[in-house]
């Protein structure tokens, strides 16, 4: 956020509010022909729907008309055209508001005394009134798209930040992959070997020292395995039955998940005890996954979480609709949705990912039940 939108937001609303009235006013008294009760009563009414333009813009700038009509006013129309641009996004609801506020400035006035203009002097008033209503139009757009731009970079820090420390945890968990794997294929090779050999040696030597040493160095090379076992287990990395070195999420997770997504999303459907922790785990990184891009990919979209599961598979699908405000391109390698892919071969499942009919996403894993 730039300092001088930080100071603009520093000002409170109703300092704000009063000063817009103060302006609205000042323009009408200098305008004013006369002061009827029919034309003050309609420049009260203007200047006090100003108040009220944030809440119903559409309606404020409608009853600033009147008095545009009746008196040569600028500042409650402009303001009132201004705050439906920098809300609206019809464009042709602005283009033809503008183009309604020329034509009532051109129409002649019952107070001003002069009648009807020429027609080349009325259709340059309305260029040039037109002119000046897409000003106010043109600046309300630009602050709406300032507005989005600012909400679209807090999504992308955002999804900037998950995606780090998701590739944090790929690295962390191939190092230990490798580690694991290292330990194994050597480690526990030779103290493997060590242990057969004191075995033999506590079977064929004859002294009672040796047989006893031999005895020890065995009992400590099996211990050693034991150990080098759970170790193995904790450094292997996830999608398999171990002990994770952290606590992993499950399914006992998700509705903290939803409720944390930011998103307007139904979670429906429930699936039962017997589901194993690597499947619960791989149903939660869909989800999240899933969440992850409709935020980043689909602002303003909803979405619908449903887990399901039959006699043999359990599953879930994630749908969202089509985005409802645009979007910034943001580059991608569809790295996440290839994890998901591996993580469902994994575990001998399937996974489909692709757009709906009606212009949203839809993501579903279908996993293998088994025993928990």
């Amino acid at each position: 956020m730039t300092p001088w939108r930080r100071r603009w937001d520093r000002i409170p609303r109703p300092a704000l509010d009063a000063v817009v009235v103060v302006l609205a006013v000042l323009d009408m008294w200098f305008n004013a022909w006369s002061w009827s009760p029919l034309l003050v009563a309609l420049l009260m009414l203007a200047c006090v729907a100003l108040v009220f333009r944030r809440r119903s813009p559409l309606t404020v700038f409608l009853l600033t008309l009147p008095a545009t009509l009746l008196l040569d006013i600028v500042v409650a129309p402009l303001v009132a055209l201004f705050t439906l641009a920098a809300r609206s996004r019809d464009r042709r609801l602005l283009a033809a508001c503008a183009t309604v506020f020329a034509v009532v400035t051109v129409i002649p006035s019952p107070f001003d005394g002069h009648g009807s203009l020429g027609g080349t002097w009325t259709v340059f008033t309305f260029v040039y009134t037109l002119a000046t209503a897409t000003a106010p139009v043109l600046l309300g757009q630009l602050v709406q798209a300032q507005r989005d731009l600012s909400q679209r970079l807090v999504e992308i820090q955002t999804a900037k930040e998950y995606e780090r420390e998701l590739h944090a945890q790929t690295l962390l968990a191939r190092e230990r992959a490798q580690l694991a794997r290292e330990m194994h294929d050597v480690v526990s090779h030779q103290v493997s070997l060590i242990a057969v050999q004191a075995g033999a040696l506590q079977v064929a030597a004859r002294d009672a020292h040796a047989q006893e040493a031999a005895g020890v160095i065995r009992s400590l090379g099996v211990a050693t395995l034991d150990e080098l076992r759970t170790m193995v287990t904790l450094l292997r990395a996830s999608g398999g039955d171990s002990t994770e070195l952290t606590p992993q999420p499950t399914l006992a997770d998700l509705q903290r998940l939803v409720a944390s997504s930011g998103i307007a999303t139904k979670l429906s459907g429930d699936l039962s005890a017997r589901v194993g922790t690597p499947t619960q785990r791989a149903i939660y990184r869909t989800v999240q996954e899933a969440l992850t891009n409709v935020r980043k990919h689909a602002p303003g979209a909803t979405a619908t979480v449903e887990l399901w599961q039959d006699d043999h598979h359990v599953g879930v699908t994630v749908t969202n609709t089509p985005s409802t405000r645009p979007s910034l391109p943001l580059p991608g390698a569809h790295h996440g949705l290839i994890g998901l892919q591996e993580r469902a071969d994994m575990l001998r499942g399937s996974f489909v990912a692709g757009p709906t009919a009606e212009g949203g996403y839809r993501v579903r894993v279908r996993l293998p039940a088994e025993p928990g």
